[in-house]
């Protein structure tokens, strides 16, 4: 299973903020849609992800208080990324090694969406669900041992 595999289910809706856009902003659109990260674009450029995470370490950081921030002063400004081809399995081993919840997926520069560690997960247990159905069927359907069939 590839990247293009996931984004295929899941869609390509993709939300985006400008690195100056102000933080809290960011926070009420990734609160709106219930998404945990935002892509920063500059242009048509990935310049970095905003996720929960850096979120969170700027509340601790300015005690709470997010006035005046702008999305570029916390953002991850060398996000991972995968392309379309990536195999599931490369990508669960790039978000483990770097604890990354969010990857943007880039094909010849263009962002095409992100998968999050949810949708690999889900991926990953569709298909072996799909799989034990399949093997379930064929024990099911086993044919008769035909010495036995024949006494």
């Amino acid at each position: 299973m590839k990247v293009r595999d996931i984004l295929r289910v899941k869609g390509s809706t993709l939300f985006t903020v400008a690195p100056d856009t102000a933080l809290q902003t960011a926070v009420l659109v990734m609160s709106e849609h219930d998404i945990g990260s935002l892509v920063v674009m500059e242009y048509d450029k990935l310049v970095g992800i905003l996720t929960f995470r850096e979120v969170i370490s700027a509340l601790a950081k300015h005690h709470g208080n997010l006035d005046g921030l702008e999305v570029s002063s916390v953002m991850n400004q060398k996000p991972l990324t995968c392309n379309m081809e990536t195999e599931i399995d490369e990508v669960r081993r790039m978000m483990l090694v770097d604890h990354a919840r969010y990857l943007p997926v880039v094909d010849q520069k263009m962002l095409m969406g992100v998968i999050s560690f949810y949708d690999v997960a889900k991926s990953v247990v569709e298909a072996q669900d799909f799989e034990n159905s399949m093997l379930k069927a064929y024990i099911r359907d086993w044919p008769e041992d035909t010495e036995k069939a024949a006494n």
